[in-house]
């Protein structure tokens, strides 16, 4: 799928989706026989009045990833909601080809079917045993991230070539998209997206690779782009923190504090949700923003858990009208959804019980005003 890069080109909306919703070896040897990512989510209880916990599947029920419907039945409902493609969180570990996961990604590259756009994100941290404490004391590496030298990098891109090859696959300025999660962990970047561009133009398959940096905070943009990215996208957090510096020095001391003691740190999604697209960052044409239509750690990390609370489908359906306003004058008109099904991070636009397909309602609606507006221009 290569994405017309016009003025007036159709928004570009990337949907981050978890393929952690089936049973593997490894999560029964650390966490039981069939752990899944519904086994957080179904044990989950409110921390407080009012806390809307657990959160309960709705068309598609606790579903198995393994089945090759419910992949049908997801790409039916993105589509529904205008997603272009999904995000696939990919876990490559270094040290020949050490991979968990991939089954799903391999599969549906071998079936050809759903026949929906995808792309990878590479998820380049270690796996860890957490106690959720912000300085990690008490956690214990479960599969260790390695980057090993040109060998393993190698091993890593002829795997991805393939996937690349698929026409399926999202290309974005004719070269296929591949998101790093944890860039600044990676202190061999530069040579890895120096290698990649080689390979895939001597492969005859790209000019390079559209490589994408995932920020955790406030970095220097240009620093990402000096190692050889062609874009970056936000995290929420860093945002939400502009937020409290904007309201006042005591709330974001509040905040902090909260965060640092065993009790849920909750914000107002319709207060924070203002300030996730910054007209300063976002507007820029090497800045991917984001959309976010709700947050809920708590089914992962307990009291220790942040909160964005009070969302509904009309308050995230302004902050859709926000960013892609935002985006208007843009070459590439990209939004990352984060996410499609991160279920124990309360992060999804999956059908629930509460909402049911309200949220894909509000964004469908909110991208067929933008294309009905601008089509008339």
């Amino acid at each position: 799928m290569n994405y017309i890069t016009e003025k007036n080109s159709k928004p570009l909306i990337l949907a981050y989706y978890l393929p952690q919703f089936h049973p593997f070896k490894e999560n029964d040897e650390w966490w039981g026989k069939g752990f899944t990512e519904w086994t957080n989510v179904g044990k989950a209880k409110p921390l407080f009045k009012g806390h809307e916990q657990p959160k309960v599947p709705a068309d598609l029920g606790y579903y198995d990833l393994r089945l090759p419907i419910v992949r049908e039945q997801q790409a039916e409902l993105a589509r529904e909601a205008g997603v272009s493609g999904f995000c696939y969180w990919h876990y490559w570990f270094g040290g020949k080809g050490r991979q968990l996961m991939n089954n799903i990604i391999d599969e549906v590259h071998a079936t050809g079917k759903p026949d929906f756009p995808f792309c990878l994100g590479w998820a380049n941290e270690s796996w860890k045993a957490k106690q959720w404490r912000q300085d990690g004391a008490g956690d214990k590496i479960l599969m260790e991230q390695r980057y090993e030298g040109e060998l393993d990098y190698r091993l890593h891109y002829e795997y991805v070539r393939e996937l690349f090859k698929d026409e399926r696959y999202v290309y974005i300025d004719s070269k296929p998209f591949f998101l790093i999660y944890k860039p600044n962990q990676f202190k061999d970047i530069k040579k890895f997206i120096n290698l990649w561009n080689t390979w895939i133009k001597a492969d005859g398959i790209a000019e390079g690779v559209y490589f994408v940096a995932n920020m955790d905070h406030s970095e220097d943009i240009d620093a990402f782009l000096n190692e050889g990215f062609n874009a970056v996208t936000p995290t929420f957090w860093e945002r939400t923190e502009l937020y409290f510096h904007r309201k006042s020095k005591f709330r974001f001391l509040l905040h902090k504090i909260q965060s640092k003691i065993i009790q849920p740190s909750r914000i107002n999604y319709k207060k924070v949700s203002k300030y996730f697209f910054s007209d300063n960052l976002d507007k820029k044409e090497n800045v991917i923003p984001f959309i976010l239509p709700c947050w809920d750690h708590t089914p992962r990390s307990g009291k220790r858990g942040r909160i964005l609370s009070g969302s509904t489908p009309s308050s995230f359906q302004k902050h859709v009208e926000i960013s892609l306003n935002g985006i208007q004058d843009k070459k590439n008109k990209v939004l990352m959804l984060k996410s499609w099904n991160e279920w124990a991070e309360g992060n999804y636009m999956e059908p629930d019980l509460k909402w049911g397909k309200e949220y894909i309602k509000s964004l469908n609606e909110m991208l067929q005003k933008y294309l009905s507006e601008h089509e008339a221009k």
